[in-house]
């Protein structure tokens, strides 16, 4: 088969939080043109989400067994939810010439050079007889990479006709950012988003998040604290570096003694304190911040952002992206560098020893 460039692909993912399958597609040329299209998310089928969830609470299993029954289960869903989205938006299968699958992560270990996801790409590339790019991160990890983050060429893609220097930050459970002049790209993750403040909601009014930051900007936020985690030795390690989700809770407990409007202000202060300290990692401070993730949706969190950054602060569809559907298209714009032989990341993304190509192609029936 001769592969013409751009072309459209398809990218699908499904976060830890496993709360639904995220499609969309791009037009690219896997380099610097990037037309992003639609999204749709699509929830996994309930029992099957259970299991999911079940699994990462026994990661002996999820590193250990074959999981053949899951291994089909979750890529029948995915190959559901990628027919429903080109049915649902019009797409001509003929007009696809990759699928970026990146399947669903239930183990992820790249001290021991170890990661596995769900899925396979030759059962999506059979179903949908459209060629399937899948395993984008093992070759990184294999190599000594920490196999995240890998939006950030994606990134600078997107990124190449705006002002520069400029930082891409992503508040989710936990924020990473994406520093981007030229071609220089620098990725890392922060500090605790919004896990921190969201546990802490919970806890308290039994609530999953705080929307719009209002209990937060309800409260005082207490200096003593904020420093006190701030002088955790992560905030001065050099990047690429990464955490996970819990790593912060641990150390959090001073706030258990304040209201919880106090601990509120005092949680997301310490979100906005440790993006600051990411300045120490980039080679000048960015002329602009976009904000990604559900995070950008937290007028708190975006007020004091502005407030301590002193540049423009803004969510990225000020831009003209889609937030919540940059993670998929991601994988599809991957796909195409895949089978180009481009690389996938850098040592300045994921700590890989060189820019480092990836993914295995499987063709259509």
């Amino acid at each position: 088969m001769v592969q013409r460039f751009p072309m459209k692909a398809i990218g699908v993912i499904s976060g830890t939080s496993m709360d639904g399958i995220d499609v969309s597609i791009v037009e690219t040329d896997g380099d610097t043109m990037v037309r992003p299209g639609a999204g749709r998310t699509y929830p996994y089928p309930d029992d099957l989400r259970r299991e999911l969830l079940a699994l990462i609470a026994e990661p002996a299993r999820a590193q250990s067994e074959p999981l053949e029954n899951l291994d089909k289960a979750v890529t029948d869903a995915h190959v559901d939810a990628i027919r429903r989205f080109m049915s649902e938006n019009g797409i001509d299968p003929a007009e696809v010439g990759l699928i970026g699958f990146h399947g669903q992560t239930v183990y992820h270990r790249p001290e021991v050079r170890f990661t596995r996801q769900l899925g396979l790409g030759t059962r999506v590339a059979a179903a949908l007889n459209i060629d399937t790019v899948d395993r984008f991160r093992h070759a990184d990890v294999a190599s000594g990479g920490e196999g995240a983050p890998f939006v950030p060429l994606y990134h600078r893609a997107l990124a190449s006709g705006l002002a520069q220097p400029l930082m891409i930050l992503n508040l989710g459970g936990v924020g990473n950012v994406t520093y981007i002049d030229g071609d220089t790209v620098i990725a890392f993750d922060t500090g605790p988003a919004s896990a921190l403040l969201d546990d802490f909601v919970l806890r308290r009014r039994g609530i999953a998040f705080d929307e719009g930051g209002r209990l937060a900007a309800s409260g005082t936020a207490d200096p003593q604290l904020v420093a006190a985690f701030m002088a955790n030795p992560f905030f001065d390690r050099p990047a690429p570096k990464s955490l996970d989700r819990q790593d912060f809770h641990a150390r959090a407990k001073g706030v258990e003694a304040l209201s919880d409007e106090n601990g509120a202000a005092t949680l997301a202060e310490f979100t906005i304190e440790s993006v600051v300290a990411a300045l120490r990692h980039v080679p000048q401070a960015p002329r602009r911040w976009l904000v990604t993730g559900g995070g950008r949706r937290n007028a708190h969190f975006m007020k004091r952002l502005r407030e301590k950054l002193g540049v423009s602060v803004d969510p990225v569809e000020s831009v003209g992206w889609n937030g919540d559907f940059l993670e998929a298209q991601a994988f599809g714009y991957l796909a195409v560098r895949s089978v180009r032989g481009l690389p996938l990341s850098l040592p300045t993304t994921t700590g890989v020893p060189h820019p480092m190509p990836g993914g295995e192609l499987h063709r259509a029936a």
